[in-house]
This record gives structure tokens, sequence and C-alpha cells, in this order.
């Protein structure tokens, strides 16, 4: 970097401790520096290069990151390296930059976000600790340390401040496949999932797919779920749609409703794959720590068409991934703002098709608009049953020493009561991974389980402690009407729920509708279904049993991980390790599943299970 002459740095960092801790879940998904051990293999060390804009004034600026891992870098990595240096050293001489340019040589041997998201962090965050800091904390014989060393030897202009540009317009993250096997053409696949759902601007994507498609004649995919591609029942409902369409066109011209089956399925399994991506609130790729701050960012994977091996075939690959990034980065280069006008809001059905934000909320709408007026509904029928044994109450309350309150509009705080009690519970559940966590060697069916009994102790605990009544009702006189009281706050607790989940993370709260809403507007007593065998009232209790079951966080998981997986490698142990990928990276939808999901199915189960 510093012989093309870039203004070069160096920045260390250290390992950080991904564990989860209730009171970091949300400062940042590596909020903990292991200090513990350190020596001079466990810090990483970021080489840094900057190209000052000569038609810029230096307060924008657009990144390119090639993590790689600088104890063994592998045959990928080093393509990854070379594309970016050849366009680097291309930027050098051009004269119509307008913004600085940031090329991060990412230290991956701690993991690529976490050298990423360091650099971010010091870079938004002043130091004044320079390279004679380094120096005397890491050893002389450190490999690094020597690079360094040679470096200033040579007489490169290496400094030892942190050294900054503008602000960021936006960040691509390149890398190469390591792949043996021969494909069609080279392929570009983007990873644009950040954390919670979070998504660049659309137009970033779509500049990067055209280029690449029409300027370097590259086969751009995203992900999807491969598991779909082959769904027989999948395929049946595309040609339902295509027949319909033929049928349609044939009665108007002009109706172009047909979508052929290949077509409809592999769409159905990008927008699956965008959708779960999007609700696990995980980044799927380094450039996840960009959006953190607002930084529109994108991860381009290149997988060529023949053997990273070849070497005839490699300058061909680096040059038409070098024109890929220089036209990239002359389109935002010629932005005179950020990326705004397009959405930031959608699911991915292909590299060019997508879902807008108001498309896809019209669904939501109406999952979660019938569960205020269905609650509404409940409260007024249990009130206007309440009317007719209005005497009866006042006299039994006047034989009694300590009258009781007969408002009708108070006859819901015992429900009420039993749902605050049950979300409390719901609290406990969610802070007892990190009390877990601190077990040595135990293995995640173990902590799973461990898990299922604390969370039954604490319930019990909690029925003990505060479930004595203390509303100022009469329970005896509405304990026939309490289920519905019940069904009715708990419908307005889902309610509640979804719509501030739906602000945080709109998948998450989508794929939470479908499981949350049927089961809460079916749930009744199962004694009622009991007493008559008719069809409806079987139907009614098979349904609610099934809701029942797969409305538990842990059965949930591990039977669409065995429908799209299969169930020969399911193991109950699984969720526990998936749930820790959530409160690792702070995902929102862990408190979703613990906070609004978990009480919501626990009531259901009460109002299945009530002797009334």
């Amino acid at each position: 970097m510093a012989d093309l002459g870039a203004e070069v740095s160096y920045h260390k960092f250290d390992p950080q401790l991904n564990k989860f801790h209730p009171l970091h879940f949300f400062s940042g998904p590596v909020s903990g520096i292991n200090q513990e051990n350190c020596s001079c293999s466990s810090y990483g060390i970021n080489a840094v290069g900057i190209i000052r804009a000569p038609r810029g004034d230096g307060k924008e600026a657009i990144v390119l990151v090639t993590p790689y891992n600088s104890v063994k870098t592998s045959l990928g990595e080093a393509l990854s390296l070379g594309i970016a240096y050849s366009v680097f050293s291309l930027l050098t001489q051009v004269t119509w930059l307008a913004k600085d340019i940031i090329w991060l040589a990412a230290d991956s041997q701690h993991g690529e976000y976490a050298s990423v998201a360091a650099w971010l962090r010091d870079y938004h965050t002043p130091l004044f600790s320079g390279l004679e800091k380094l120096n005397s904390e890491m050893l002389h014989e450190s490999s690094n340390l020597y690079d360094l060393k040679k470096s200033l030897v040579r007489g490169a202009e290496v400094s030892d401040v942190f050294r900054r540009a503008g602000t960021m317009a936006a960040a691509l993250v390149i890398k190469v496949a390591d792949r043996n096997e021969e494909v069609e053409r080279d392929t570009l696949t983007i990873y644009a999932e950040a954390s919670n759902g979070q998504m660049p601007n659309l137009d970033l994507i779509n500049v990067v797919n055209y280029l690449a498609v029409h300027g370097q004649g590259l086969r751009v995919k995203v992900e999807k779920f491969w598991s779909l591609l082959e769904s027989k029942w999948l395929k049946v409902l595309g040609e339902t749609f295509e027949s319909l369409g033929k049928v349609a066109k044939s009665l108007n011209p002009k109706w172009k409703f047909g979508v052929p089956v290949a077509d409809y399925v592999e769409g159905t399994a990008t927008l699956a794959s965008s959708l779960y991506h999007q609700a696990l609130g995980v980044p799927t790729g380094p450039h996840g720590a960009f959006r953190d701050y607002q930084v529109d960012a994108i991860t381009l994977e290149i997988s060529p068409k023949i053997s990273s091996n070849n070497k005839v075939r490699q300058p061909e690959f680096l040059l038409r991934g070098g024109r890929l990034m220089e036209g990239v980065i002359r389109s935002v280069n010629n932005l005179l703002e950020k990326f705004h006008q397009s959405f930031f809001l959608y699911l991915l059905t292909s590299p060019s098709k997508f879902v807008s934000v108001g498309v896809y909320m019209i669904a939501f709408a109406l999952f979660v608009a019938p569960l205020p007026m269905v609650a509404a509904s409940l409260y007024s029928d249990a009130s206007n049953q309440d009317l007719s044994s209005k005497k009866d109450e006042l006299t039994s309350s006047a034989s009694t020493d300590v009258p009781a309150i007969t408002f009708k509009s108070w006859t819901w705080l015992h429900a009420a009561k039993t749902v605050f009690v049950v979300h409390i519970w719901s609290v406990i559940v969610t802070l007892l991974p990190y009390f877990i966590g601190q077990i040595p060697n135990c293995t995640p069916t173990n902590s799973l389980l461990i898990w299922l009994l604390l969370s039954v102790f604490s319930l019990l605990a909690m029925r003990m402690i505060l479930g004595s009544s203390f509303s100022l009702i009469n329970v005896s006189q509405v304990q026939k009407k309490e289920w519905i009281l019940m069904k009715s706050v708990t419908i307005s607790a889902a309610f509640i729920g979804l719509c501030l989940m739906s602000v945080i993370n709109f998948a998450t709260a989508e794929i939470g509708a479908l499981l949350i809403v049927p089961m809460c507007l079916m749930t009744s007593p199962l004694r009622f279904d009991g007493k008559s065998w008719s069809p409806r009232s079987i139907t009614r209790a098979a349904c609610n049993i099934v809701l029942a079951f797969v409305g538990f966080p842990p059965a949930a998981y591990v039977t669409l991980k065995g429908l799209f997986e299969g169930y020969d490698g399911a193991n109950i142990g699984d969720f526990w390790n998936w749930a820790e990928s959530l409160w690792v990276w702070n995902s929102a939808t862990y408190l979703y599943i613990c906070l609004v999901h978990l009480p919501c199915w626990l009531l259901c189960i009460y109002i299945l299970l009530h002797h009334s």
C-alpha cells in the first residue's frame, strides 16, 4: 500500500469473547475483551490504506474490505487480496475520485466480523495509542511485528496514528471462494443481511447486480433454501399458478400472471431464505458490522468457474473481479448523496427482484388486525354475562364482613394479574442462560434440560409467591368466565408484543404472527370440546393440541429443522446452540421468543387446561 503512495497505518485489536450477558445485550455483538492468557499470538493486526481523493474534500469515503487469515492464508484469500490490490493501485492513479478510498486488510484469525467490528469501533471512537504502544506490548518474535519492522526498514510511510477518512458512503467486502469443482461460469454471491434484519439500500445491490451481469457476464445469486428446490408440494403449487396464469392470459392477453414453475420454486426458496435470515437477526458476513453505524455494505463472494489453483485462469479472473469493483466504486463515487431513494425494508426473491415493505406489511396487518377486535369482543361478552348475576353478587357481598367490589370494569384484574406474573416469569427465563453458561463442560442437551427444569421451578415459585389473589374482585364469582377474560388479556398482550417487534425486526414479527395468532384465537378449554363429540369440537380440539405442540419453541425448532433438513440428524440440543447464537449476536429475536412468544404460549396452555 505504501509503495502505491497511500497513507498506511496498522490497527491492533484484541480478541473478543462472545458471551451472553444481560447487562450488555444491546451494547453490540462483541462486548467483552479477553484479557486472560493474552500473548503475542492472541492479538490481531489490520492493515489500513487510505487514498485521498484529488477531487474531494475528505468528507466522504468508500471502504474496501478483504478478510484474510494472517496465520494461514488460503488461496481464495490471496486472490481476494490480489483483486483489492489491483483496484487500489488503479485508484491511486485516477483523477476522477471525489471520495476517499479506504482499503482494510482485516486480520481474520479471530473471526472476520470481529476484526472489522474492532476497526469500526476505533474508527468512530478516537484513540491516542499508536505503533509505539503496539511495539512495547507485543513480542519481538511475532511475525506480525516483523512485517511492520520490515515495512519501516524499506522506508515506507507508516504512521503510528490511527488514520481516518470521511463519513463512509458505502462498504464492499470482497471474498473469493475456494473451490475445486467446475461450474458453467463465474458466480457472484451477494450477502446483504445484517443484525436484527437490517438491510442495505436496495440501490447498492441493484448496481452490483447490473454491473456483474451486463458488464462482466457473471452469474449473480443470493442465498436460498436448497431443500425447497426439491419440494414436490411447492412444484405442484407452482404448476397450479402457472396454469391459472395461462387461463388468464387466454381471456385477456394483457394479463400476464403466469410464472414458470422453475422461477416460482426458486423465487419461493430465495424469499424464504431472505425472510429467515432477516428474522434470525444474525449478520451473514462481516458487512453486518457496517450497518451498526448506518453504512450501506454488502459482502461479494466470487466463485471461479474452474479450480482456483488454475494459474492460467487466474489473470482473467482477477481482471473481471477488478473491473467489477472499479465499476461499483465509480458508481458510488458519482453520488452526490448517500443511498436513500430506494428501499431499506424488503425481501429478496432473486438478485434483481424483491418484495417491498408496502406489500408484505399487508399480510402482517391482516394477521394482527383481528386481535384487538377479538379481545374487545371477549371482554364485552364476559361483562354482559356478569350483569345477569349482579343481584346475586350484591346479596352475597352484603352477607360478608368485607364487602367485595363488583364493578364490571374491574373484573379483568384477576386475569391481568396472571398475565403480568407470567411475563415476569418470562424475564427470569430470559436471564437463566447467563447462569447456565457458567457451568463447565455442560453439553447443549444438558444445558437445555437444565434451562427447562429451572424454568418450571421458577414458574412454580412465582405461583407460590405471587399467586395469591390481590385484586379487588370476588374471584369466586368470576371463576366460570375467567378463561374468557384470560383469553382477552392474552390476545391483547400478543397484539402489543407483535406490534413492538414489528418496529425492531419486521421479519421476526411476520414469522411470529404465523404461529402466535392462530394459537391465541383458537384456544379454548378442552373440557368444553370433550363434552360434545361433534366434528366441529373434535376438529377444534385437535387444532388446539397441534398448535400447542408446534408453539413450544424447542418443538417448533426441531419440527422445522426436520422438515427442511431431515429428522436423521435432528437433536433437541440443537435448539440450545441455535438460541446461543441469538443471544451471542444480541438478536432481538431471542427477546421476542422469551418475552412475547413463550408467555403467550404458556397462557394458551393454561386456557386449554382450564377446569371451568
